[in-house]
């Protein structure tokens, strides 16, 4: 299904199941599909699932404006999806870049969200000098997306230290999601780390407090700079718990999605109701 955006762009999601709202949220050069059929199916019994595509990834339209992927922008869209499917409130579950996005909704829109999920996800960066540093960064990438190539990239991205547990995955499995990658639009990409890269994005870690939805953090136990935010994270957030999976480093719904359906299943079953003031 293709959802028409405040501005003409069009918005991917994939909506199946019934029952409560599910909104799922990539990491970056994710999609839809990159959930994959071990997490989607055991989630839409009993929940209405929508995975969405996010603008420059899967079917979504891709605009090369970095200003258009603005993280105020970027949560315009997914509140114009809400909007237009006519859901008031869902639980939002992001991975990585969709995790930032989730909390982000949280701090920002916070009527829109009933709970949510973060997988190996953060708060952005505390200080100026450490998001100017990493704007920098963001920026050499997307020079070096754009002056070398999709396939150099998705080659390079795959190599990062963060992900080398996912070397561990079947190796059909492996081809499809490069296969997959390789189809992006660079010059989206490259939009997108200059406009949603983490030293973009405004920093939530004082507005933590303020998230009193509840929450549910996951990190696989070999991911271990991310698992000290998230229990960092918990610490700070009135009504948060963490889960660490076993056998996972960073894509842990990818690495042991049988570990991660669990835990967000679990705790999408608790009675938290909906906390308020």
């Amino acid at each position: 299904m293709l959802i028409a955006l405040r501005d003409g762009l069009r918005l991917h999601v994939r909506d199946r199941g019934h029952g409560p709202p599910l909104l799922l949220l990539h990491g970056f050069m994710g999609s839809s599909q990159a959930w994959g059929e071990a997490v989607l199916e055991p989630l839409a019994a009993g929940n209405r699932v929508l995975a969405v595509d996010l603008l420059g990834h899967g079917l979504s339209d891709g605009p090369a404006r970095p200003e258009r992927f603005a993280f105020p922008e970027i949560l315009s869209d997914l509140i114009d999806l809400l909007d237009a499917l006519d859901i008031p409130r869902a639980a939002w579950i992001g991975y990585s870049m969709g995790g930032r996005l989730a909390l982000g909704a949280a701090v920002l829109h916070p009527e829109r969200v009933d709970r949510l999920v973060l997988e190996s996800a953060s708060p952005g960066l505390e200080t100026e000098g450490e998001r100017s540093a990493r704007r920098e960064h963001d920026e050499a990438l997307a020079r070096r997306l754009l002056d070398h190539g999709i396939e150099d990239f998705v080659d390079y991205w795959d190599r990062l230290p963060l992900f080398a547990t996912r070397r561990r995955l079947p190796g059909e499995l492996l081809a499809w999601h490069r296969a997959a990658r390789l189809k992006l639009p660079p010059r989206s990409l490259a939009a997108c780390l200059r406009g949603l890269g983490t030293g973009a994005q405004p920093s939530f870690w004082d507005a933590l407090g303020t998230v009193r939805h509840p929450t549910l953090l996951i990190n696989g136990e070999e991911d271990a700079k991310f698992r000290g935010i998230a229990t960092r994270m918990t610490s700070l957030m009135p009504a948060a718990s963490h889960m660490v999976i076993p056998a996972a480093g960073h894509t842990v719904h990818l690495e042991n999605p049988a570990g991660w359906t669990a835990a967000v299943l679990e705790f999408r079953g608790r009675d938290h109701g909906w906390l308020r003031g």
